[in-house]
């Protein structure tokens, strides 16, 4: 059997593709005519998407490489409160960015002073300002003028912004903190537990089965029902009426951050994955890798899908638990392969074409907010023939690949974000 390496080159790749796939599925939400199994499922319906999955697995990789992350800078020899003080950097940008970016959905372009197209670019540009990895040797004033230059943008924005209806203008407001903002809040705590357990495995797991345990408290279903095209619809049921269990446990109320733990049951999933892979590589039973790994990502599965009766069925729009956990189980099995594949076979090469979406991450999440909102902006739209079917979703995968590719050349001058 050969000796698996302590840093696994299999995290980066599966972060390249879930990326990959991110950007992707983002751009092919506005294509038309496409399979419904692609798609996401609607608010009302017990079932998950291709697209449901990604976000998820998104979570789970930031939770396996948050132990290496942690670890690395101790060694380092980083204190503990500058190891604190990395995570709240981290969670606060994730969490302004969010902020800005569920606003941006809200954006009211006739009440407000400039086109929502406009908006967005000036504060993805802000972003860039400020969060960019600059080289050490610019100079100082030169670093700290852009920077300054970026947050008094995104200040700028926020004055000027309008959002909400015509006849209900209001300003910005945190709503569901966009995807950035709910991976920051999830990192945060997951991050935080982290350090105060001491990396300990057994207190991890103990995390972990607590954070589900709220999930599947607030889920608990006594009878659901939703409004789908002016019709009553029933999700689940039971004698009891009520909405769920979860609303009648008044200790969650105050954990506003938390709410029903589900990104937190991600990433600390990830992080217990990453623990017991460690463990077994430090205790030098890499051998037992690949039955733990499959054992674990198998029973996530079966967990998952037995818990859909119970807690409000499948559905990633509701964040219920067998979602998370169906999504757990995904992406520790796709971690095992590329384990094999890429850190024992050592296919790394094979992966390349998309590095710079694990190693410049967050660049690719925002680069594509440049390519729509350019676009919006000179109100250029694509042929119906590029934009409906299989050739829509053709160049979906086109423009991923192509923004990524962009990244990559970003990547070697140095211009990408780093938090």
């Amino acid at each position: 059997m050969q000796q698996l390496p302590k840093r696994l080159l299999s995290i980066d790749v599966l972060r390249a593709i879930t990326m990959l796939l991110m950007i992707f599925v983002n751009d092919a939400a506005g294509v038309k005519h496409i399979p419904e199994w692609i798609d996401h499922a609607k608010a009302f319906e017990d079932r998950m998407g291709f697209a449901d999955t990604i976000f998820p697995a998104f979570l789970f990789i930031v939770g396996l490489s948050l132990p290496f992350a942690i670890n690395n800078r101790i060694k380092k020899g980083d204190s503990t409160k500058e190891v604190l003080f990395y995570i709240l950097i981290r969670s606060a940008a994730l969490v302004i960015m969010g902020f800005y970016h569920v606003n941006l959905e809200e954006y009211n372009s006739s009440a407000a002073l400039i086109p929502k197209a406009a908006w967005a670019l000036v504060i993805t540009t802000a972003f860039f300002l400020i969060w960019l990895d600059y080289p050490e040797t610019m100079a100082k004033a030169k670093k700290y003028s852009l920077q300054i230059l970026g947050i008094i943008m995104l200040i700028a924005m926020a004055v000027i912004y309008k959002g909400g209806e015509d006849g209900e203008v209001r300003w910005m407001e945190p709503s569901w903190w966009g995807i950035l903002g709910l991976i920051g809040w999830a990192y945060l705590v997951c991050a935080l537990i982290y350090v105060a357990v001491k990396g300990k495995l057994h207190r991890l797991i103990i995390a972990w089965t607590i954070l589900a345990a709220i999930g599947i408290i607030a889920h608990s279903v006594c009878e659901i029902k939703v409004m789908h095209d002016d019709t009553l619809v029933t999700l689940a049921g039971s004698n009891i009426t009520g909405s769920s269990l979860g609303d009648a446990i008044v200790f969650l109320k105050p954990f506003w951050i938390i709410n029903d733990a589900s990104n937190m049951t991600l990433i600390m999933g990830g992080i217990v994955v990453s623990g017991i892979y460690a463990r077994l590589v430090e205790q030098g039973k890499t051998q037992r890798i690949w039955a733990t790994l499959a054992i674990i990502g198998v029973l996530f599965l079966v967990a998952g899908f037995a818990l859909r009766p119970y807690t409000e069925g499948i559905s990633k729009i509701r964040s219920t638990p067998s979602w998370v956990l169906i999504c757990s189980g995904i992406t520790t099995l796709a971690f095992l392969i590329l384990i094999y594949v890429v850190d024992v076979k050592g296919k790394i090469s094979a992966f390349n074409w998309i590095k710079p979406a694990g190693t410049s991450t967050l660049t690719c999440y925002l680069i594509p907010y440049f390519q729509v909102f350019i676009l919006e902006l000179f109100h250029i739209n694509y042929p119906d023939v590029i934009n409906n079917g299989f050739p829509g979703l053709l160049r979906s995968f086109l423009t991923a690949v192509i923004i990524i590719l962009f990244v990559g050349i970003l990547e070697k001058k140095r211009l990408r974000l780093k938090i």
